[in-house]
């Protein structure tokens, strides 16, 4: 479970850089994106650690394989926990942006993963995600 706090402050950080790049103000951006990977460090160092602020993180990393590693990490984290919700959609998003690097088997074993994962969820609609964009990839 992930302390209350740190949620909200992963919460609130995460709207303010949609609104930043809504409003394509990179200054601000920046700013948010540092004080977000400031708050990862430092939960991470104080063992306040979740992998949600890490998944966070990764989603407004703009360098894609950057942003891949950073999810590898809250993978990892998931995992350490054994939170279902949270390795299914870190897998998932990791195997968007697989895809789009054009790392098709990577992305296809991503998928694999988030598909295990999700089968143990309630959420149908996102299984069905899954599922559509596996089903794409093996076409390809």
């Amino acid at each position: 479970m992930i302390n209350t706090k740190i949620y909200h402050s992963t919460y609130v950080l995460a709207e303010k850089l949609l609104d930043a790049d809504s409003a394509d103000d990179k200054k601000t951006f920046d700013m948010l994106y540092v004080q977000l990977t400031d708050l990862c460090i430092e939960n991470e160092k104080a063992n306040k650690d979740h992998p949600e602020q890490w998944e966070t993180l990764a989603d407004f990393t703009e360098d894609l394989d950057e942003a891949l590693v950073i999810y590898q990490k809250a993978l990892d984290k998931a995992s350490a926990i054994q939170s279902k919700e949270h390795l299914s959609s870190i897998a998932f998003s990791m195997a968007e942006l697989q895809s789009e690097l054009g790392q098709t088997e990577a992305a296809i074993k991503s998928l694999q993963s988030a598909k295990i994962t999700a089968s143990k969820l309630d959420n149908k609609a996102f299984k069905v995600e899954i599922n559509q964009r596996l089903t794409k990839l093996l076409a390809e």
